[in-house]
């Protein structure tokens, strides 16, 4: 079902502040931001090999993102795994006793089709799938 490791979302309470260690320090490269409107973030998506980092920047007090900073500061949010078809990955997963926060794929960054894994399910990891 999953193909590879997508990407790893690192909350951060700034893309500026936070970008010079990732693209200067260790030498990833920025690919682009973009804002996530629906769900209230600021991404920022750096290459490493085959998968990617992204920087997430709450732009709301209301953000999930905004309250996981409040809650656990800066760091790891989420690890994002690819699927090739995320209707039957979402159908594979209810089926098999796994509680998802999204039962219906959602739009995120690049247009992608999204769906999160509730950390309950998963040993305690926020966990995205994405097509």
């Amino acid at each position: 079902m999953l193909t590879k490791i997508n990407h790893i979302g690192i909350a951060v309470n700034s893309i500026e502040e936070a970008l010079p260690y990732y693209r200067d320090a260790l030498g990833m490269t920025l690919t682009g931001t973009e804002e996530v409107a629906s769900q209230k973030v600021k991404v920022a998506f750096l290459v490493i090999g085959e998968s990617k980092i992204e920087l997430l920047e709450p732009t709301s007090p209301e953000s999930p993102v905004a309250k996981f900073l409040e809650k656990s500061g800066p760091g790891v949010h989420h690890v994002a795994y690819s699927v090739p078809d995320i209707e039957g990955a979402i159908a594979k997963l209810i089926a098999s006793g796994t509680r998802m926060i999204d039962t219906v794929p959602r739009e995120g960054a690049h247009g992608a089709k999204i769906a999160f894994i509730h950390p309950k399910s998963s040993g305690g990891v926020l966990t995205e799938i994405c097509q």
